[in-house]
């Protein structure tokens, strides 16, 4: 038995932790198919060589259990600040052999330092150690922040630096910092890491997030230079004469701060324990950014003759330099950047280039996705060379924006670049991306002998979380694959610190995708993390009356259904119940519980009827923009967060609150049923649900019938009438898509029940000639999902039509989670589709779950099918009736084993099955 992971639960990177609670978890490998765990010690150390003796924090002893994810370690005093952790597992097996696991770390900040005065700022300018109400804060120096936020005072992006020279050389060098909006960090002229972005966006007037760095690698003897690059980014946002989507109508844009603002602990440990600390403070220099516009919305202005090169490297004299000004800051209390940062992955080059006019050369970049560009480029002294993005071009072959009332977008979204003149000069952007396509450069030729600025190369660089990509899924249908793969790029380019519905014009944290999109965005990135930190963000945007509204953080101000309607704020409740399900963990309950139940209790205010909800955009989608079906959508979000809420009660032992909620959730299943079960059988042969748009008219639609049998709320003995109600309602639709982007995923969940089991329907769906059609956008070229049902789209990157996702996962490559975290998982092979051939992979927490299913060379009669079971995990293999047969060989073994169906249990191994249905 081997160790494959440790980690810590709703934490990507380690260096920085602020809590004196964490959740441990780690996955094991064995060959044995029987091997299991059967104990665990957990021991946390702040000595690494001595880690079972000396300085022990919290050792669990011996536990006799199975369990390897959500392992509470709280320890007997808590955490010391600014401190290396050192943490090591033993397993033993089934046969009582230990196993450990190799050293594992992390570094704290300061834990306990929200608790203290002065719980916003940390600018000692403005509190002296005099102050008498101060005291206790700046007394206990261990456990409080120390740095300054400094700046230049205006809002313009700013350069700082400081020159650290030491009398020896440390052994570890930990970094703390923060930039508003957006700061890149350098030491020595390098990058201190591959982040882009930091730090994550959140609502600064209630949390601000700094981040850890580890700079022991690249610290060197003699002079060392920390560099900072802060930009706009949403702190405070910077129009300039471009778009901007948070002033756009009217003006509802918050803008947090008026000084972009730097922080920094530079953490000095040495060999023989010392510590020391380098703060920011006025020693550091500023100046003026060579970047004079940072927009957000893909706008920069750079002016490459007064970059001062070499400004964040030893030996630069910034004698001109001024002092950096103590800054009052953010109000937001400062917070790990617990997420994953975001980062640049895939490099994309261009697969067309065409010169449209004379000085206008248009990039097609053969992918639609969230993109950073990098140009390297020659020219005259003060030339000024413009980069335009569009995910559309229109009939000049030129960037176009096919929505009228976003034409500002194709005008007024652009960097402009002067160059030096001085050879080949290299740009990318600072602080702004967007998602594009094409790439359109103006002022420039594409031969040197005109006398413009001459494009070397143009590339883009795919810019999305670091989390780690857990999915893979390929089929034998070219035009599956097509749409596989701009399901994938669409949810990728939408993952960053929060997940965004779109990365061109919003950007906005919109509640809807986080929940509705959960089950799908599993199979593109390891979201624990980042759904972690969505709660957090949730909490800040929280108003006083319990009221969650549809954005978090709230960039920009709505009003109305949306501002108000459940099916984006239950993203509070349902996402704890997501991150159990698909990663084994509760270490979010204790501090997002009492928001739910203010959230419940602020929805009841919103009852009518006894208790339907039918206040806010119902299937938003629908028909482009219009909703529909409020009472079934409302109602069934309404009683599963009061069901969630329940379960949450229990495992935090509230169990009056328990039994409080499953009541309630009980009176709200007996409403729905009475308004809008039709059960007399007289309209149909056979039991179905109705909505009330229409009083005293009984509609049959497909979303009605999916929404109560995936919310539980159908009475077990009508469930085999709905079931026969869903297949009718989509049977009798031509077979269309008939929903909008709430219903939309209900329904595909639905198809993915083995009651149901249609592939033929959700294909023929799928491939409508016309809207709502996935495949009319794959025919006609799109690499990404549009906005909506629509081909002259204006945004060709949202994901939330993409929940057929989800049902490719299910039903085609035939993995489902069963228990938590797919301890148990079932898998049902593709055997009534038309796909033959269907390879694919899962991830999952306890291990790489392999699935291919093959009938290419059978004709039909069988089919071959290779498993890979992770330990520690148990597959239900079902197969397409009780009279199947399938002869299964484990790798490892030399004889097969035959099985009848329907069901066949598969322990932890790779396995090789003939499957005669």
């Amino acid at each position: 038995m081997e160790f494959t992971r440790c980690g810590i639960h709703g934490f990507h990177e380690v260096i920085g932790i602020d809590t004196d609670e964490i959740r441990l978890f780690w996955a094991l490998h064995a060959d044995n198919e029987y091997a299991r765990q059967t104990a665990y010690r957990v021991v946390v150390s702040t000595d690494r060589d001595n880690l079972e003796t000396s300085g022990v924090c919290w050792d669990s002893g011996r536990i006799e259990s199975d369990a390897q994810r959500n392992i509470k370690c709280t320890p007997n005093q808590p955490f010391q600040s600014t401190t290396f952790h050192y943490w090591k597992v033993t397993v033993w097996d089934e046969n009582g052999i230990p196993c450990e696991s190799s050293v594992n770390e992390f570094y704290t900040s300061y834990p306990r330092s929200s608790g203290l005065l002065p719980p916003y700022s940390m600018n000692q300018t403005y509190m002296p150690h005099t102050s008498l109400i101060f005291r206790t804060w700046f007394e206990d120096e261990p456990n409080r922040w120390k740095a300054v936020w400094v700046g230049n005072g205006g809002d313009k992006p700013i350069y700082l630096r400081k020159s650290i020279q030491l009398a020896r050389q440390p052994s570890r060098v930990v970094v703390f910092a923060s930039g508003l909006g957006h700061f890149n960090l350098t030491v020595n002229g390098k990058a201190a890491s591959d982040h882009v972005l930091d730090p994550g966006w959140t609502n600064y007037h209630r949390s601000v997030q700094y981040v850890g760095y580890d700079l022991t690698s690249q610290w060197q003897q003699g002079e060392n230079v920390i560099g900072a690059h802060v930009g706009n980014g949403f702190y405070a946002g910077d129009q300039g004469d471009r778009f901007f989507w948070p002033t756009y109508e009217d003006n509802t844009f918050v803008r947090y701060g008026n000084e972009l603002c730097f922080f920094a602990e530079v953490h000095l440990h040495y060999a023989d324990g010392a510590h020391e600390t380098i703060v920011s403070d006025p020693t550091w220099k500023v100046r003026e950014s060579a970047t004079t516009l940072a927009n957000i919305y893909a706008s920069e202005n750079h002016d490459r003759r007064v970059y001062p090169t070499g400004w964040d490297s030893p030996g630069f004299d910034d004698a001109d330099w001024s002092p950096a000004k103590p800054l009052t800051g953010p109000r937001g209390k400062l917070s790990y950047q617990s997420q994953p940062p975001v980062i640049l992955h895939n490099t994309f080059h261009p697969i067309k280039r065409q010169a449209t006019r004379p000085g206008v050369i248009v990039y097609d970049l053969g992918q639609n996705s969230s993109i950073m560009v990098q140009l390297e480029v020659s020219g005259p002294s003060a030339s000024e060379v413009i980069v335009r993005y569009s995910e559309t071009l229109g009939d000049n072959g030129e960037v176009f924006m096919p929505d009228p009332l976003f034409k500002e977008f194709e005008h007024n979204v652009y960097s402009k670049i002067i160059l030096t003149g001085e050879g080949r000069e290299t740009w990318t952007p600072d602080f702004c991306f967007t998602s594009a396509r094409y790439i359109q450069v103006e002022g420039v030729s594409d031969s040197d002998s005109d006398n413009l600025p001459f494009i070397h190369s143009l590339s883009a660089r795919h810019v999305s979380s670091a989390a780690r990509q857990l999915g893979y899924l390929k089929t034998d249908k070219e035009d599956v694959n097509a749409l596989l793969n701009a399901c994938y790029w669409t949810f990728a380019s939408n993952i960053f610190s929060y997940h965004t519905d779109c990365p061109q014009i919003e950007k906005f944290g919109w509640l809807e995708v986080t929940s509705l999109l959960a089950p799908a965005t599993q199979y593109i990135r390891d979201m624990e993390a980042v759904y972690t930190k969505i709660l957090d963000d949730i909490i800040d945007a929280q108003e006083p009356n319990g009221l969650v509204p549809t954005m978090a953080p709230e960039i920009r101000y709505m009003c109305g259904p949306l501002h108000d309607t459940i099916t984006w704020g239950c993203a509070v409740c349902f996402l704890p119940e997501l991150i159990k399900r698909y990663y084994g963990s509760t270490h979010v309950y204790s501090k997002i519980y009492q928001p739910c139940v203010r959230y419940m209790e602020y929805m009841k205010t919103k009852e009518r009827k006894g208790g339907l909800i039918e206040h806010g955009l119902g299937d938003w989608g629908y028909d482009i923009a219009f909703g529909n079906h409020q009472a079934n959508i409302e109602t069934a979000v309404y009683y599963r967060c009061l069901c969630n809420v329940s379960m949450m009660a229990k495992e935090l032992g509230f169990t009056e609150d328990a039994a409080l909620y499953e009541a309630w959730a009980a009176r709200i299943y007996d409403v729905y049923n009475f308004h809008l079960l039709v059960s007399d059988k007289t309209e149909y042969p056979y039991a179905f649900y109705t909505s009330l748009d229409n009083p005293g008219v009984h509609d049959r639609t497909m979303v009605n019938q999916a929404l109560a049998l995936q919310f539980g709320l159908v009475p077990a003995e009508y469930r085999s009438d709905i079931i026969q109600a869903f297949v009718a309602a989509v049977e009798e639709s031509g077979p269309r898509i008939r929903a909008g982007e709430i219903g939309l995923k209900y329904v595909w969940s639905t198809f993915a029940e083995a009651e149901v089991d249609r592939p033929d329907l959700v294909l023929a769906m799928a491939r409508q000639e016309e809207h709502p059609s996935y495949m009319r956008f794959i025919r006609r070229g799109e690499t990404t999902l549009s906005e909506f049902w629509q081909d002259a789209c204006r945004s060709k990157c949202h994901d939330m039509l993409g929940t057929i996702y989800e049902w490719f996962y299910a039903a085609v490559l035939g993995v489902q989670p069963v228990g938590d975290a797919y301890r148990t998982w079932k898998l049902r092979p593709p055997f009534r589709s038309e796909f033959d051939f269907v390879k694919g992979e899962v991830d999952c927490p306890y291990g790489l779950i392999r699935v291919c299913f093959d009938r290419t060379q059978t004709e039909g009669t069988h089919a071959q099918l290779e498993v890979t079971v992770p330990t520690s995990t148990v597959c239900t293999l079902q197969l397409p009736s009780s009279g199947s047969l399938a002869q299964v060989q484990r790798s490892g073994e030399q004889e097969s084993k035959k099985a009848n169906g329907p069901e066949v249990t598969l322990m932890p191994g790779v396995y090789k099955c003939v499957i005669w249905p």
